[in-house]
């Protein structure tokens, strides 16, 4: 993050220099040139890296408090649901289930309604029940983060646009006005190229670092879900392969337990 701010101050008060050395002198000078007037001079590619720019910003707040271990598996869910499932009251952990939020409760709650319409059902099959929903619940976190990693391809693109119309306008009115000095006459179109260009670089930076910071805290939740996943389905396993022989191991019925 620090890296971040270095560059972006360093990118920003390097085209403050550039953009003093090139302006006008004597009176326009000694008003300096300020970070408004300076952002305002990157012309019609600052309008979308501003709204980027905020979108960026609540994304990062948004993930910060939401992308957390116990939005996805909370050890007190677990326990409650260790003490129901070891009693087998498979529809009060349905019930509580229903009341969470939790990736994990959704996970269970799909795997314990399915069992309550189908009583009499291989438990493979119950386990790709539970697989599937645990694999749409780390999909679904995966693409939340995607939203940054698009901010940080786009952004650069979007300042870069900038950065040709800029230079398109310096060459079409160096091309009218063939009195006034060269430098003057560039000087404008040349900046609004710069400055769109230094802002979206900043902010497409910006976006990949928290993006890949998002990444990796995502990777860990869903290996979090799949070891509780495992977990509760092999108490489920458990508790049937008790009461049956070797030949109806495999089969799961829960007639009274629902």
């Amino acid at each position: 993050m620090r890296f971040i701010v270095y560059l972006a101050a360093w990118l920003l008060g390097a085209s403050s220099l550039w953009a003093q050395d090139a302006s006008p002198p004597p009176a326009a000078a000694d008003q300096g040139v300020t970070l408004l007037k300076l952002v305002l001079s990157g012309g019609w590619a600052m309008a979308p890296l501003a709204f980027l720019s905020v979108l960026t910003v609540m994304l990062i707040i948004v993930y910060t408090f939401t992308l957390r271990r116990g939005a996805i598996v909370n050890p007190h869910f677990m326990n409650t649901a260790d003490v129901l499932l070891k009693k087998r009251d498979y529809a009060g952990l349905l019930a509580i289930s229903a009341r969470h939020s939790e990736a994990i409760a959704r996970v269970l709650q799909r795997a314990l309604d399915f069992l309550a319409k189908n009583p009499n059902v291989d438990f493979d099959v119950v386990r790709e029940i539970a697989e599937t929903e645990g694999s749409s619940q780390a999909a679904s976190l995966q693409q939340r983060i995607v939203y940054l990693a698009d901010i940080g391809m786009l952004s650069p693109m979007i300042g870069l646009l900038g950065t040709v119309f800029g230079i398109i306008r310096s060459f079409g009115v160096l091309a009218k006005n063939t009195t006034a000095p060269r430098p003057m006459l560039l000087a404008a179109g040349v900046s609004e190229a710069l400055v769109a260009t230094a802002t979206g670089l900043v902010l497409g930076i910006t976006a990949m670092a928290f993006y890949a910071l998002f990444r990796g805290k995502v990777q860990s939740l869903i290996s979090d879900l799949e070891i509780a996943s495992t977990h509760v389905l092999g108490m489920i396993a458990s508790s049937y392969a008790k009461k049956r022989g070797p030949a109806e191991a495999g089969r799961v019925t829960v007639d009274d337990d629902f």
